[in-house]
């Protein structure tokens, strides 16, 4: 039917076939069934089920279990995937063994795998025969396409193995920038996230992983995320929660459980905003002091400051070091970072207990002297939540 097309052709089938493997991927299996983010109708979900049953053979309360087990232990030990346990090469080049030796652990299945579907089709046919799919969609490649069929089978087989339990798992905790600390290593592979689906903003989705959009910069564009707004509009989705989004009230100077509650839940927010409006600044105030006669002043340096010490090593903390005991300026912004941190880390004090210690940390930020820093104390009393 289709054996008689120009290469091109062949190619644009290819990349259509995958891409919806992505797009079901990321709407179905992440962000509707593993983070819960999403509501998806019958019919938008059936679909996503059926699809991945016939490309994939996914199980998905297998897929569920470990991508819940790798938020839990993240570059960890236990972690299943993790590139900073079993080395890059490892899990670029063996994601898919390292994920079809999990899914027969049985007590991930049973602690993670929670809250997915189970119904008649799900045991019968898509968890029970889930090889039969595969099977179904490489006779249809055939007697659609002849001989081109098979090799496009070949590749649609191919490409969740190599996209995301290679490079997600292993790229994305890897190389990239980011935009927030968590204390993982995950890492946005590139802001224009639409080859995978969205899954390129790793990092923003380490920080939120409970929301259903992953992009977080104006430069940053999620494809998964425009599907969902497409199927949303067409009332199939159901949108549950999105990462909060602070704003400045600099009309409020009362630190009260609003401005708590504003801090907390944008935390990733205000540790980013505090490292380019604190700590960069005065990292240029001390590099235009002392670059003559100290210092060896480089973006790498300054990194030093803003990630999360958990992820140095040791190389990195005795660079970190002797650069905070060189400047005290440093040393002080350093150190309010830590303590600013500490005030959301503290699970026992009561809302009244955190209020009042966020209010100290305000305090105590204007008096050091340093106006980056109390600036941003003035800045910190504004905070609020946008409802979106």
């Amino acid at each position: 039917m289709f054996n008689d097309l120009f290469l091109w052709e062949y190619i644009l089938i290819t990349l259509v076939l995958t891409h919806v493997t992505i797009a079901s991927v990321t709407i179905f299996l992440h962000r509707a069934q593993a983070h819960k983010s999403l509501s998806l109708s019958k019919f938008v979900s059936h679909f996503f089920r059926f699809w991945l049953w016939l490309t994939t053979g996914i199980v998905t309360k297998e897929w569920v279990a470990i991508h819940r087990k790798h938020h839990a232990k993240v570059d960890q030990p236990d972690d299943p995937h993790s590139p900073q346990q079993k080395g890059i090469a490892k899990v670029l080049l063996e994601g898919a063994e390292l994920y079809r030796a999990e899914s027969e652990n049985e007590e991930t299945l049973l602690q993670y795998g929670h809250d997915t579907p189970n119904d008649w089709l799900e045991r019968k046919l898509y968890a029970g025969q889930s090889y039969l799919g595969i099977i179904i969609m490489l006779l249809l490649n055939v007697i659609l396409m002849g001989a081109a069929g098979l090799t496009i089978w070949a590749i649609q087989m191919m490409w969740i193995p190599i996209f995301a339990a290679g490079i997600i798992n292993g790229a994305g905790h890897w190389w990239g920038y980011r935009n927030f600390e968590p204390t993982d290593a995950s890492t946005n592979i590139i802001p224009l996230a639409m080859f995978i689906g969205g899954e390129e903003l790793h990092n923003n989705h380490h920080a939120f992983s409970s929301s259903a959009k992953f992009s977080s910069k104006w430069y940053e564009f999620d494809l998964g995320w425009f599907y969902i707004c497409i199927l949303n509009a067409l009332g199939l989705v159901r949108v549950k929660k999105v990462a909060p989004v602070p704003v400045i009230n600099h009309q409020n100077l009362a630190i009260d459980i609003e401005t708590l509650r504003a801090v907390i839940n944008s935390r990733f927010h205000v540790m980013s905003h505090y490292a380019r409006d604190v700590i960069k600044k005065v990292y240029l105030e001390e590099k235009h002091k002392l670059e003559s006669h100290k210092w060896n002043f480089t973006r790498r340096q300054m990194k030093l400051l803003i990630r999360h010490y958990a992820l140095l090593d040791e190389s990195a903390k005795q660079r970190l070091n002797k650069m905070l005991d060189e400047s005290q300026s440093l040393k002080v912004v350093y150190e309010y970072n830590l303590r600013l941190q500490s005030i959301w880390q503290n699970k026992t004090a009561s809302q009244e207990q955190l209020i009042q210690s966020l209010k100290e940390w305000c305090t105590h930020a204007e008096q050091t002297g340093i106006s980056a820093l109390a600036d941003f104390a003035e800045t910190i009393r504004g905070y609020r939540l946008q409802e979106v």
